[in-house]
């Protein structure tokens, strides 16, 4: 029997709430602050999250520090830092410790992350940084668009995992999105061939996870708007246990 597919919650947009109203408040929770990520990562592990995923971006537009580290401490499962590829980014991670770092794309223009790293044009500084959050002991996974080079590159500097870019599909329809499918499958048996556990994530809803989870060797999907959007009116602990149950149960 196949292991089930894990599933790994990001929560950055209950923080976006959050700064919508309480940017300026000076604190990230207690008293009127409200949502509190963190709460919501508890209840998330609650209903069966396998992981927490949270995205600090270097314009803080969202996730904040004080909420990465009081993840850090409160959750049970596993923190999952996607971070940039800059000096503060590492500095900040070799300081927390996380249970495991994605290294992404940022561009402070973009609403959400756009695509995989360019690891043609940034591969020196790429490796770099994987090198030196390797040697602190914090395993690094690269998230990339299902390219065949991309997928060797991360081989080559002995990345433990590969975060697929789903995204292309999620946007797409007919053809383009048959096309886009079949890069996805292709890079899974590539990173699987490899030696690479192959996670993906990035617009992945309850509607196209039926064809999602039907890629071959996928160990986790990271999850955050769609669920996040689903517990507004379900609640995040039916919304997170609904998306399980269409990860890995063939007959929703």
């Amino acid at each position: 029997m196949s292991q089930p597919i894990l599933l790994g919650v990001n929560i950055d947009h209950a923080a976006t709430l959050r700064q919508a109203r309480y940017r300026e408040a000076g604190r990230t929770c207690g008293g009127l602050v409200e949502p509190d990520p963190v709460a919501l990562a508890l209840a998330a592990e609650h209903a069966g999250a396998d992981g927490i995923t949270v995205h600090l971006r270097e314009d803080r537009r969202h996730i904040q520090e004080q909420d990465v580290c009081r993840l850090r401490d409160a959750i049970a499962t596993r923190l999952n830092l996607e971070m940039a590829c800059t000096e503060e980014m590492l500095q900040f991670a070799l300081g927390l410790k996380p249970d495991s770092v994605c290294l992404v794309p940022e561009n402070r223009r973009e609403i959400t992350t756009e695509g995989g790293l360019d690891v043609l044009n940034q591969g020196d500084r790429i490796g770099e940084i994987a090198s030196l959050l390797a040697e602190a002991g914090i395993p690094v996974s690269l998230f990339i668009d299902p390219d065949p080079d991309a997928i060797e590159f991360a081989a080559e500097l002995e990345c433990p995992w590969i975060e697929l870019h789903t995204g292309s599909f999620a946007n797409t329809t007919g053809a383009a999105a048959e096309r886009e499918f079949d890069r996805l499958r292709e890079g899974c048996e590539r990173g699987h061939a490899l030696g690479l556990v192959v996670n993906a994530g990035h617009g992945i809803n309850f509607v196209n996870i039926r064809r999602i989870r039907t890629l071959p060797f996928l160990h986790e999907l990271n999850i955050g708007h769609s669920i996040l959007s689903r517990a507004l009116s379900s609640g995040i602990a039916e919304a997170v246990r609904e998306m399980k149950r269409r990860m890995n149960d063939p007959r929703t």
